[in-house]
């Protein structure tokens, strides 16, 4: 088969086409931005990349256009296959139907089912064609979703498991950010985000996932969520799809999401983060039901992070990997890129990168820092990104999500409210600049020898990581 990708440089649909290069079909596509490092990834994968979305691409003739998110009405391509009736079908419902394939589960596995899950599979026959289909572990939430995608495919992968997965980054355990395999395994970052222009269902609805995690939830997305209802009710629709034999692990500090599951539930839940569930104590010990499993001993920072290894641990237990052995993994589990990523060190100052966009992420990655640095000033340098953010939703947020930096520097560019009256509440430690050179000359000019600069935002920031560590240098 010959699919065609619009929107193809995005971390998802990026992550599709080389799932279906995987798979062996022909692959081609297009995006508005076509620039390093998705196009040098793609293209080393032999897929050929075009440069916007002319109509003239129809002439490829592939077998299905497959549209990314970022496609809307007007868009010239689009227009083109809706005007002549060509094939076409999202991201996800692609993925759904040629990679996840739902169906029932083996006897192979659903006879390990009772060992490894404590709970009888019904239905368990293969219906036809069922030799590929997948067990699809699905990673939901506002935050965490692919860091703890990651910790899951590692522990699936440390025990000998082989998944497939597709994360919305790159785990530095795998180099890449999805893989096929023969594994009846596959482990998918769920994002609530819509799935297309023509479909304004959450991405994850599509997934049917016999394990599901829902990592937390809160209102984001105001581009496309009227409020957190409307997120809530997306969440909903993924309850509703995982089955009786499948498993959901909740949060369960989280009032949305119990929210969520006391508007109907009809699956085995375990919660993690209270004493009745998953939980986590002093010198990192874990317990299911109060019940010792075993001590986390990594270096990652901060209580989100043991908060996403627990669902991980359980997670995987669904698929039949002991909780020991999971947490036993972890040691060794590296993480994700631009979470917490240490860019350099110049003169005794470290420059880290951090995809936290969102002012929970940002409180919670600050605050697992200031725990690692002590006394140490941090830098917190900032770019609102997000169109949440771009909207100004979370202005009134920021300030208090910052209170664990020493000094704030802001990019205030490109954005529809005023930055520097947004972070007024910080005082003299918080500034704002609109050119990308001044903000770094600022940043640099502040720091001084054990010093940790904090970068924290969703896109490339104009390749300011490399602009610090050089003007340090200087």
């Amino acid at each position: 088969m010959h699919i065609h990708i619009l929107g193809i440089c995005g971390t998802f649909m990026g992550g599709i086409a080389a799932l279906a290069k995987q798979a062996g079909h022909t692959v081609t596509g297009c995006d508005a931005n076509v620039y390093p490092p998705m196009s040098t990834q793609l293209e080393a994968q032999g897929i050929e990349l075009t440069e916007g979305f002319s109509h003239e691409q129809i002439k490829l003739e592939p077998d299905v256009f497959v549209i990314g998110n970022v496609v809307s009405r007007g868009n010239p391509l689009m227009e083109a296959i809706l005007d002549r009736g060509l094939p076409y079908v999202s991201g996800p419902q692609w993925l759904a139907e040629n990679i996840l394939s739902p169906s029932p589960v083996s006897p192979e596995r659903a006879a390990l089912l009772p060992l490894s899950a404590g709970m009888p599979l019904a239905g368990t026959g293969r219906g036809a064609g069922g030799e590929g289909k997948k067990w699809t572990l699905a990673v939901a939430g506002t935050h965490g979703k692919t860091t703890t995608s990651a910790m899951l495919a590692w522990i699936l992968e440390d025990a000998g498991l082989n998944p497939g997965f597709l994360i919305g980054g790159v785990p530095q355990n795998f180099g890449v950010s999805a893989r096929l395999t023969d594994s009846p395994f596959f482990v998918v970052e769920a994002d609530e985000y819509d799935t297309a222009f023509f479909d304004k269902r959450s991405k994850f609805v599509h997934y049917r996932p016999r394990t599901a995690v829902l990592n937390n939830l809160e209102f984001d997305h105001a581009d496309i969520f009227p409020d957190l209802a409307a997120i809530e009710t997306q969440f909903h629709h993924l309850v509703r799809t995982v089955p009786a034999s499948g498993l959901i692990v909740s949060n369960g500090r989280e009032e949305n999401l119990e929210r969520v599951l006391t508007r109907g539930c009809w699956t085995p839940v375990e919660r993690f983060g209270t004493p009745q569930g998953w939980s986590i104590g002093a010198a990192e010990a874990v317990a299911f039901k109060q019940e010792y499993q075993g001590t986390l001993r990594w270096d990652l920072l901060g209580e989100h992070n043991r908060m996403n290894a627990l669902a991980a641990v359980a997670a995987a237990r669904h698929a039949g990997v002991p909780a020991a052995a999971g947490i036993d993994a972890l040691t060794r589990f590296r993480n994700v890129k631009r979470r917490m990523e240490v860019r350099g060190t110049v003169n005794g100052i470290t420059v880290y990168d951090d995809f936290a966009h969102h002012p929970t992420a940002i409180a919670t990655t600050l605050g697992g820092l200031r725990r690692k640095a002590g006394a140490a000033r941090i830098l917190a340098v900032l770019e609102p990104r997000s169109n949440t953010m771009k909207l100004g939703v979370m202005k009134d947020a920021l300030p208090a999500s910052l209170a664990d930096a020493d000094q704030v520097f802001c990019y205030g560019a490109n954005l529809g409210w005023d930055a520097a009256a947004a972070l007024a509440p910080l005082g003299g430690k918080a500034a704002t600049h609109d050119d990308l050179a001044k903000l770094v000359a600022a940043v640099s000019t502040a720091a001084q020898p054990g010093d940790h600069i904090l970068v924290m935002s969703n896109g490339g920031f104009g390749g300011i990581h490399e602009k610090l560590l050089e003007a340090l240098a200087a």
